[in-house]
């Protein structure tokens, strides 16, 4: 009794596996029978279509599964697609109940007949680039067949607005033999499920459109499918590698109207600036296509920069002519003194440090308790002089040397003056630009050359019988009317120098506003003019 309860189950199960053994030795003779009566007399050459002057209907998809490479120096496009075509062969359907089992059958594409679809715009060695895989065939005939390739096709890069451009690169199938009358190809959407996202590429979208081209030679249509790729640039690695260090030299060449124009480096840093923005541009040079048709953006900026560097170079070689403008070589122009020293200052609210300062003219003031008498020589002539020789009525001056002798004195800030003994009118020598008796209420320089001099005359004038020869006095005065004018020309080269000095400051100081106003204008306007560089800026920078 047990053993009878422990054989049932088991010869059940004994049944089942032999029936699955038995159904699949007999699926797999149907299929060997349906292949070898399928291919008998099937001509791969043929199309498969009930009446010859009747077009067979392929549909063309795609799937994008990644943007490998785009060069655009090259204007190449590198992506890893499936494309997928659908037919349906009519020498290759049969009755399913005829053959138990077989569902589909898989056929190498050199077997039979394959539409013979190509990517027109391949820029590939080998032209077709895909992987002829198998068809997958059912039992009505319809066959699938999808082969992967990497696809190198032409694409146009047009490098207007690089690095904010938005690419569209076409990819344009179509039969290479057989025109609308006989191969009717329609398109299906692109599945963009199992993209893989580029790094420095975004995916925007890849439509669809069926074409119908009509040539000279013939008159059927010539249809064809292309998938236009579009993507947006992701501008990040850009913007950091190229175009903030450019805004950054270019903020630097302004440092150049900043730079003191006696530290010798004005020159040297707006060439390093224009060097460097040279080697941003070879950069540049090098990633895009050599091509006439139109100036990248980013070109275009790194050419207004430079062309900034270059005329602050200019600039620079201006200020510094000014600054070290030799004294000699002429004033000041009355137009530039108007312009630089009056408009541009004021507008930029500048003022000149230090007051224009010229020497005072040398007095000598002398009260007489009598009358005066002026005898007045001017630093810059030497009129005649007269010493008396004849002895004054006056006693002896107490300041006075004995025995008569003349008192010079130099260097003393107030001559001393004897109320006993006034200087004659037709003795006493004053030099500066009063006389004696004048009512200038001028005070004598401490130090000067007039006190030294007045005291000169104030001794000769004290003095008391004494004959001293003209020609002497004559050359002191020359002496120190030389002096006094070579002190003049100093102060007036040094006034010259400064009002240059002053017009240097004035032109870098404007050409700093100016040239600080024409970058920014510049980088805003020419960044700007991108159709996306507000969207490229919030989703890649933020």
């Amino acid at each position: 009794m047990r053993c009878h309860k422990f054989w049932g189950p088991c010869s059940v199960g004994f049944y089942i596996w032999t029936a699955i053994l038995f159904r699949g030795s007999l699926q797999g003779e149907h299929q060997r029978r349906l292949y070898k009566e399928l291919m008998a007399n099937y001509n791969r050459l043929e199309r498969p279509v009930v009446n010859d002057s009747a077009a067979i209907l392929v549909e063309l998809g795609l799937t994008l599964l990644q943007i490998i490479d785009v060069d655009e120096k090259n204007q190449v496009l590198m992506t890893n697609a499936w494309l997928q075509l659908y037919w349906t062969d009519i020498y290759l359907s049969w009755n399913p109940e005829h053959y138990p089992g077989v569902q589909n059958l898989r056929f190498p594409s050199d077997q039979i007949w394959t539409p013979d679809i190509l990517l027109y715009n391949s820029a590939d060695e080998r032209f077709d680039a895909t992987f002829h895989t198998n068809v997958l065939v059912n039992a009505s005939g319809y066959c699938q067949y999808i082969p992967p390739g990497i696809l190198k096709s032409t694409c146009y890069i047009d490098v207007r607005w690089f690095p904010f451009d938005v690419q569209k690169c076409d990819l344009k199938f179509g039969s290479w033999t057989h025109n609308g009358w006989l191969l009717d190809l329609q398109m299906l959407d692109v599945d963009t499920s199992t993209y893989i996202s580029n790094g420095e590429w975004d995916l925007v979208g890849v439509p669809a459109k069926r074409n119908e081209l009509y040539y000279e030679c013939c008159k059927e249509p010539y249809p064809d499918v292309t998938f236009t790729v579009t993507m947006r640039r992701r501008t990040l690695y850009y913007g950091l590698n190229l175009l903030i260090p450019c805004v950054l030299i270019s903020g630097l060449a302004l440092l150049v109207f900043l730079l003191p124009a006696d530290s010798g480096e004005k020159i040297s840093l707006g060439i390093t600036v224009l060097l460097s923005l040279t080697v941003f541009m070879l950069l540049v040079a090098e990633i895009m296509p050599a091509t006439s048709d139109s100036v990248p953006l980013i070109a275009q900026y790194f050419a207004s920069t430079m062309m900034i560097v270059g005329m602050s170079v200019v600039v620079t070689v201006i200020v510094l002519q000014f600054h070290h403008h030799d004294p000699h070589g002429g004033k000041m122009p009355k137009w530039v003194r108007v312009v630089l020293l009056n408009w541009c200052a004021w507008f930029l609210r500048m003022k000149q440090p230090g007051d224009e300062r010229k020497r005072p003219g040398y007095k000598y003031r002398h009260t007489t308790h009598h009358h005066s008498s002026t005898s007045s020589i001017e630093m810059g002539t030497v009129p005649s002089l007269t010493v008396p020789l004849s002895q004054t009525s006056c006693p002896p001056c107490p300041t006075g040397t004995s025995n008569g002798s003349m008192s010079l004195y130099f260097g003393n800030y107030h001559p001393i003056e004897n109320p006993h003994c006034p200087p004659s009118s037709d003795s006493g020598v004053a030099l500066g630009g009063r006389v004696h008796g004048s009512p200038s209420d001028d005070a004598e320089p401490p130090g000067g050359v007039g006190s030294g001099v007045a005291s000169l005359g104030m001794g000769v004038g004290a003095g008391m019988g004494v004959s001293i020869p003209p020609p002497e006095i004559q050359r002191i005065l020359e002496e120190v009317s030389y002096i006094a004018q070579r002190f003049r020309d100093q102060d007036e080269a040094e006034a010259i120098c400064s009002e240059w000095k002053f017009a240097a400051a004035v032109v870098d100081r404007l050409c700093l506003v100016a040239f600080s106003l024409f970058s920014i204008i510049c980088t805003f306007t020419i960044l700007m003019s991108a159709p996306n560089f507000i969207e490229a800026v919030s989703k890649d920078f933020t």
